[in-house]
C-alpha cells in the first residue's frame, strides 16, 4: 500500500512538472520574443532553463530535505538522457540542423563543464560551497556570452506570439513556476520513498526515474520545437540545460548545503561527457544530426542503461 501511494505520488509529481514547464516556456519564449531575441538564444536560455526548472526545483527541494545525494544523480543522469535520448528521438523523428555557433562554442562548453564538474566533485567525493562557487563564476561567464549573442542577432518578433497580451504570458511563466516547484516537492517525496521501500540505492533513483521524468519537458520541447523547423530551439535547449543543470543547479545546491560525490559518479559523468562527444563528432561534418546519429545515440543509453542494471 505505502508503495502504490509513493508511486502516485511520482506520477503527480511528473505531470505537475511536465504542465507547469510546458506553461513556462511557452509564456516565457512569447515574452522573450516580443523583444525580438534569435531562436537559439531563446532555445539557449528561456527555454532551456524553463525545461530545466524541474531539475534545479528536484536537487534544491533534495538539497533542502537532507538528500543532497540524489542531486548530481539527478543531473548527470538527466544530462545523458538528454543528450542520448531525447535528442537522439528529435532526430529520428525528424534531422535537426545545428547552428555553426553550437558546434564550435556551445556544445565544447558543455564538455568543458562536465569536466569541471568531474574534477570538483572527485577532489573529496563532495562538491562544497567554494566550489559551488566557482561553478556559479563559470554560470556567469555563459550568461555573458548569450547576452553578446542577442545583442549580435536581433530578429523580428514572431506575429502569432505578439498577438498573445503581456498579462497572459507573464500568468503562464508564474502558474508554470508554481507548477514546477510544487510538483518536484512531490516528485523527490515519491522517489525517496520508493527508493527506501524497495531497498534502491538513490544513485539509481536519481540516473533513472527522477532523471527521465525531469528531462520529460525536454523531449516534449525538443521533438514539438524539430516537428516545427524551429531547430535552434530544440538543440539550444538541450545544450542549454545541459549547461544549466551543471552550472546553476549543481552550484546553488552546493551553496546550500555541500553536494555529495560518490565514487560511481566518477563513470557516470565521463559517460555524460562521452555523450556530448558523441553528439559533436555526429554534427561536427554537416552541422545536422541525422537520423542515423540519433539511432547510434539510442543504442549507446540503451548500453549505459544495461551497465546501470
Amino acid at each position: 500500500m505505502e508503495i502504490l501511494l509513493q508511486l502516485l505520488m511520482l506520477a503527480a509529481g511528473f505531470a505537475m512538472l511536465v504542465v507547469g514547464a510546458d506553461w513556462f516556456v511557452d509564456g516565457a519564449a512569447g515574452i522573450a520574443e516580443k523583444f525580438g531575441i534569435p531562436h537559439l538564444v531563446i532555445g539557449l536560455t528561456i527555454v532551456a532553463m524553463g525545461t530545466s526548472a524541474p531539475e534545479a526545483a528536484v536537487s534544491i527541494t533534495a538539497a533542502l530535505k537532507g538528500n543532497a545525494g540524489i542531486t548530481i544523480g539527478n543531473i548527470v543522469g538527466s544530462n545523458i538522457m538528454n543528450i542520448l535520448v531525447i535528442l537522439g528521438l528529435a532526430s529520428v523523428i525528424v534531422p535537426i540542423a545545428v547552428a555553426k555557433s553550437t558546434v564550435q562554442v556551445e556544445i565544447p562548453y558543455m564538455l568543458a563543464i562536465t569536466m569541471l564538474l568531474l574534477l570538483v566533485g572527485s577532489t573529496g567525493n563532495t562538491v562544497t560551497f567554494w566550489e559551488g562557487v566557482i561553478l556559479w563564476a563559470a554560470f556567469l561567464l555563459y550568461l555573458g556570452y548569450l547576452f553578446w549573442m542577442a545583442k549580435k542577432g536581433k530578429q523580428e518578433a514572431d506575429e502569432e506570439k505578439e498577438k498573445q497580451p503581456l498579462w497572459k504570458l507573464l500568468l503562464l511563466v508564474a502558474v508554470g513556476i508554481v507548477l514546477v516547484v510544487w510538483g518536484s516537492d512531490l516528485a523527490v517525496d515519491g522517489a525517496t520513498g520508493i527508493a527506501r521501500v524497495m531497498g534502491l540505492s538513490e544513485r539509481f533513483i536519481g540516473l533513472t526515474i527522477v532523471a527521465f521524468g525531469t528531462s520529460l519537458p525536454e523531449l516534449v520541447t525538443s521533438v514539438s520545437a524539430a516537428r516545427k523547423g524551429k531547430a535552434d530551439i530544440a538543440i539550444g535547449n538541450i545544450v542549454g540545460s545541459n549547461i544549466f543543470n551543471i552550472l546553476f543547479v549543481v552550484g546553488t545546491t552546493a551553496l546550500i548545503t555541500p553536494v555529495v560525490f560518490e565514487d560511481k559518479f566518477i563513470v557516470d559523468t565521463l559517460v555524460a561527457a562521452a555523450a556530448g562527444i558523441l553528439l559533436w563528432l555526429c554534427v561536427f561534418k554537416d552541422k545536422k544530426l541525422s537520423r542515423t546519429g540519433g539511432v547510434i545515440m539510442l543504442a549507446a543509453y540503451a548500453a549505459y542503461f544495461v551497465y546501470l542494471l
